[in-house]
C-alpha cells in the first residue's frame, strides 16, 4: 500500500456529459482493497440508497473501472447533480451534490381547473412536491398542462415556471398560467358527399359550429376525441346503408393565427351502393345450421348494412359459447360483385374446442366479501363454458352498483386446452351516501330532502335506508333495511318502517291532516332472471286529524269508522325494467304493477295499480315515448272504499294543463277527494332541444295527455276524460331531473281549475 494518498476528482454538469468523460477525468488509482466507504453530501437521501448500486464492496479490490462505473450507477438514480470519488489511504470518499426537491407545487391564473385536478395531472406525469427537480421534469410538466389545456379547446393557453430556492436545497415551483379563451368551431365542411345532404350528415356530430346554448353543450368547442367519434359515426352511418367502399380520405383541421376558431374539412369518397344478393354458411356449425340461420340479421334484397354483419357474427359467437366453445371465431367475408354492385355475405366459423370453466377468480374486492359476488353468477365453477351465463353473471354483478369497474375476461389454462379461469376485475366505490337536497313544484311548492343510504353494509350486500321528505302536502319519514339474499335461491326480504303525513292539495285552506303510521314485511321472489314478484304485509293506522274545511267525504267515513283506523294489507307487485337510461331514456319497456288487499282490521278493501312505459327511438336524436297508467280500488264486504286511499289525477305526472289532483269526484263541499278508479295515458315525441346538439341531458318534447278519475259507483264513460296537449323541456340538473310544460287543456268542464305552466324537479312522465 502506499503512504501517500491518491486524490482523483470526477466533476460533470450534466449526467450525460460526465458519462462520456468519465474515464479521461478520473486520476489514475493504482488498484487496492477498500477498508471502508465514507459518503458525503447527504441531506435527504439514505446512505443505502448509495451503497446499493456501488460496484464495489468493503473488502473487495478498486481500480478505475469500477469507478467510472460507480459513476454511471450514481448518475443513473437522477438525485444528483454531481458525483465524486475519492480516495483517502483506503477508504473510499464518495461525495454527492443533492438535485433539490420540491417543496410545493403552486398554480396562478387557473380557472378552467381547480389546483387539485392540476397537481393530479402533474402527478402522473412524476412531479410533485417531495420528489427531486431537474429541468427536464419541470419542461415536462408544462407540456402536460398544455395538454390539460387542449383537452378543453384552450389552444392558446401558456405556461410559464418559477422556480423559487428555500432552505435545505428545496425549491417551490409556481406554474404561472394565461388561459386564454377557449378555439370554437366556426365551421365543419363536408366534401365529397353526394347521396346525402350536409345537414344530414352534421346532425350525426356531437360537434358543431355552436348556438345560442353551446355555453351549455360545448358542442362547439373542438376536441380530438370527440372528433375522432363523430367520424366514425359517419363511417358506420354510410356503411348501414350499404356504401361499402366508403372511406374518409381526409381531415384537416385549420386554426386561426389567434388559436381562437377553428375549421374542420372533411374529405370522403362514398363509393357505390351495394345490395345484400344473399346469405351463405360455411365451416363447422355444429349441426346446428337451423340454429344459426335463425340468428342472421341480414336481409337479402336489401342494402349492405355493417350494423347488422357485426351483430350477426357476434351472435355467432356468443352462440357457440352457450354450447361451450369458449375459442369460436367467425368471420364474415364479403364477396363482392362490382359490375353489379351487389355483395354476398359469406359466414366463415369454426368452434375450435370446446371448455369449461376452470376457476373463477375475483380481484379487486376491498370491501365486499367474494360470496356477494358469487352468488350473482350463474356460470358456476367445473361447468361447461356458457357465454350466456357468463353475460347475465356480469350483469347481475353490475346491477349491484357497488363497482365503478367491472371486466369478466377468459384466460386459457396452461396445458388444459380444454379449460378456461373467469378473472372478474371490479373496482370497489362508495356505497355509503348522505343526500341533502331541495325541490319545488307549482303543487308542493318548497321541500327538503334528507337521506341516509348504505348499499353494502359491511360489505355483506344488505342495504340500509332511512329517508325524509317534507313538503306542503305531503311528509314522509321512512327507514328501511333489504337483505338480498335472505335465501340462498335469491329471495330478498325488505323491513320498512314509517310515519307519513298527507292532504289534498286543494284543501281551501283547511288544517286537517291524515296521519299514516305503520310497518311492513316484504319478500321479492326472483321468477326469471328478469322478473321479480313482491309479496308482503303492512300493518299500518290511519288517523284523519279534523280541521277547518274537512271535506265531508272524510266526516263521513270517520262517522262510520272513527277517526282512526287500523288496516294489515297484504302487497303484491311485480316489475321488469328494460329502458337503456332511468333519467334519459331512449329505448326499453317499463313495467309496474302493484296491488293491496286488506282483510283484516277496520278497512278492508282492495287496490291495484298498473303502469306501462315504452320508449320507441325513432332516430339518434328523436324518440316517441308512452306512458299509461290503470288504477282501481274497491271496498269489500260492504264496506266503502277507504277515502285516505283514494286515488288523485290532475297536474304533472297525469293529465297536465289541470291544478294538480283537481280532476274527478268532489263533495258537497267542493273539495277534491279523488277516486277509485284512475285511467291515464301520456304521449311525448321527444326531440333535442334547439342549439343542444345531441345532448340528451337537455331534450324538447311535445306531449297529448288524456286522463280520467271515477268514484265508487259512478259511471264510467267519455264524460269524465280530460285532454291537453302542449310542449314542455326536461333538463338533468344537478338537484335532479326538471320537467317543465306549458299545458292547453282541450277538455274543459264547468268547476275544473287550469294551471298552464307547470314544472317540477325529481319526477319523470
Amino acid at each position: 500500500m502506499k503512504s501517500i494518498a491518491h486524490r482523483f476528482r470526477l466533476r460533470t454538469l450534466a449526467s450525460v456529459v460526465s458519462l462520456a468523460l468519465a474515464a479521461q477525468m478520473a486520476w489514475a488509482v493504482d488498484p487496492f482493497t477498500v477498508r471502508d466507504i465514507r459518503v458525503e453530501g447527504l441531506q435527504r437521501v439514505e446512505a443505502g440508497t448509495v451503497f446499493a448500486p456501488l460496484p464495489v464492496r468493503v473488502g473487495e479490490t478498486y481500480n478505475d473501472d469500477k469507478g467510472a462505473a460507480a459513476i454511471r450507477a450514481l448518475f443513473g438514480l437522477g438525485l444528483f447533480t454531481d458525483v465524486r470519488l475519492e480516495v483517502s489511504g483506503e477508504v473510499l470518499v464518495v461525495i454527492v451534490q443533492e438535485r433539490p426537491t420540491i417543496a410545493a407545487v403552486e398554480f396562478a391564473g387557473n380557472k378552467e381547473f381547480t389546483n387539485e385536478i392540476l397537481q393530479g395531472a402533474l402527478r402522473d406525469a412524476g412531479l410533485a412536491a417531495g420528489r427531486p427537480y431537474d429541468r427536464a421534469l419541470a419542461d415536462r410538466a408544462e407540456q402536460e398542462l398544455k395538454r390539460q389545456y387542449i383537452n378543453r379547446s384552450l389552444y392558446g393557453a401558456e405556461v410559464v415556471t418559477t422556480v423559487t430556492p428555500t432552505e435545505r436545497n428545496q425549491v417551490r415551483l409556481t406554474f404561472n398560467l394565461t388561459e386564454g379563451r377557449p378555439a370554437r368551431i366556426k365551421g365543419i365542411d363536408i366534401i365529397g358527399n353526394q347521396a346525402f345532404s350536409d345537414g344530414r350528415l352534421k346532425d350525426l356530430f356531437d360537434l358543431d359550429a355552436g348556438g345560442w346554448l353551446s355555453w351549455y353543450t360545448k358542442s362547439d368547442q373542438y376536441s380530438r376525441a370527440k372528433l375522432n367519434a363523430d367520424l366514425e359515426a359517419l363511417r358506420s352511418f354510410y356503411l348501414a346503408r350499404g356504401y361499402l367502399d366508403f372511406k374518409i380520405d381526409s381531415t384537416q383541421v385549420a386554426m386561426s393565427p389567434d388559436k381562437e376558431s377553428i375549421t374542420v374539412t372533411i374529405n370522403v369518397t362514398e363509393g357505390d351502393r351495394f345490395v345484400v344478393s344473399g346469405v351463405s354458411l360455411d365451416g363447422r356449425f355444429l349441426d346446428k345450421e337451423d340454429e344459426f340461420k335463425s340468428l342472421i340479421t341480414i336481409k337479402p334484397g336489401e342494402a349492405y348494412n355493417a350494423d347488422q354483419v357485426a351483430e350477426t357474427t357476434k351472435a355467432f359467437t356468443d352462440h357457440f359459447g352457450n354450447y361451450g366453445y369458449a375459442f369460436a371465431t367467425v368471420e364474415a367475408v364479403p364477396d363482392i360483385d362490382r359490375a353489379n354492385n351487389r355483395v354476398a355475405v359469406v359466414l366463415r366459423a369454426d368452434p375450435s374446442r370446446r371448455a369449461y370453466v376452470r376457476r373463477i377468480n375475483i380481484q379487486g374486492n376491498t370491501r365486499t366479501r367474494d360470496e356477494v359476488i358469487r352468488r350473482e353468477f350463474r356460470q358456476y365453477e367445473s361447468s361447461w363454458y356458457d357465454a350466456e351465463k357468463i353475460r347475465l353473471s356480469r350483469d347481475r354483478v353490475d346491477r349491484l352498483g357497488y363497482f365503478t369497474e367491472l371486466s369478466v375476461t377468459t384466460s386459457e389454462v396452461s396445458g388444459a386446452p380444454d379449460q378456461v379461469d373467469l378473472d372478474v376485475e371490479v373496482k370497489e366505490k362508495p356505497t355509503g351516501n348522505i343526500s341533502l337536497g331541495a325541490g319545488y313544484s307549482s303543487a308542493e311548492k318548497l321541500s327538503f330532502t334528507f337521506g341516509l343510504a348504505q348499499e353494502n353494509v359491511f360489505g355483506s350486500g344488505n342495504r340500509l335506508d332511512l329517508q325524509l321528505n317534507t313538503g306542503k302536502f305531503n311528509r314522509t319519514l321512512v327507514v328501511s333495511a333489504t337483505d338480498p339474499y335472505f335465501t340462498t335461491n335469491g329471495v330478498s326480504r325488505t323491513v320498512d318502517v314509517y310515519y307519513k303525513t298527507q292532504k289534498p292539495y286543494q284543501d281551501q285552506g283547511g288544517n286537517y291532516t291524515l296521519i299514516t303510521m305503520g310497518a311492513g314485511l316484504k319478500f321479492g321472489v326472483p321468477v326469471t332472471e328478469l322478473d321479480t314478484v313482491y309479496l308482503g304485509m303492512n300493518a299500518e293506522r290511519t288517523r284523519i286529524k279534523p280541521g277547518t274545511n274537512i271535506p265531508a267525504a272524510y266526516l263521513a267515513y270517520a262517522n262510520q269508522f272513527g277517526y282512526s283506523s287500523t288496516a294489515f294489507p297484504f302487497t303484491l307487485g311485480w316489475s321488469r325494467d328494460s329502458r337503456d337510461s332511468a333519467l334519459a331514456p331512449n329505448s326499453g319497456r317499463y313495467q309496474r304493477l302493484m296491488g293491496e288487499l286488506g282483510l283484516f282490521g277496520d278497512a278492508r278493501y282492495v287496490k291495484a295499480n298498473y303502469q306501462y312505459q315504452q320508449y320507441v327511438p325513432l332516430s339518434k336524436q328523436y324518440t316517441l315515448a308512452f306512458n299509461g297508467e290503470l288504477g282501481w280500488g274497491k271496498g269489500l264486504g260492504g264496506d266503502p272504499f277507504p277515502v285516505f286511499k283514494n286515488f288523485y289525477s290532475g297536474g304533472l305526472g297525469s293529465v297536465r294543463g289541470y291544478e294538480q289532483s283537481t280532476l274527478g269526484p268532489r263533495d258537497v263541499t267542493g273539495a277534491f277527494i279523488g277516486g277509485t278508479r284512475k285511467f291515464t295515458l301520456n304521449t311525448e315525441f321527444i326531440m333535442p332541444f334547439p342549439g343542444a346538439g345531441n345532448d340528451r341531458t337537455l331534450r324538447l318534447f311535445g306531449f297529448v295527455d288524456v286522463g280520467a278519475l271515477y268514484g265508487e259507483g259512478e259511471k264510467i264513460g267519455s264524460e269524465g276524460l280530460r285532454y291537453s296537449t302542449g310542449i314542455g323541456f326536461s333538463w338533468i340538473s344537478p338537484l335532479g331531473p326538471l320537467r317543465f310544460a306549458f299545458a292547453v287543456p282541450l277538455r274543459k268542464r264547468a268547476g275544473d281549475r287550469i294551471q298552464r305552466f307547470q314544472f317540477q324537479i325529481g319526477t319523470s312522465f
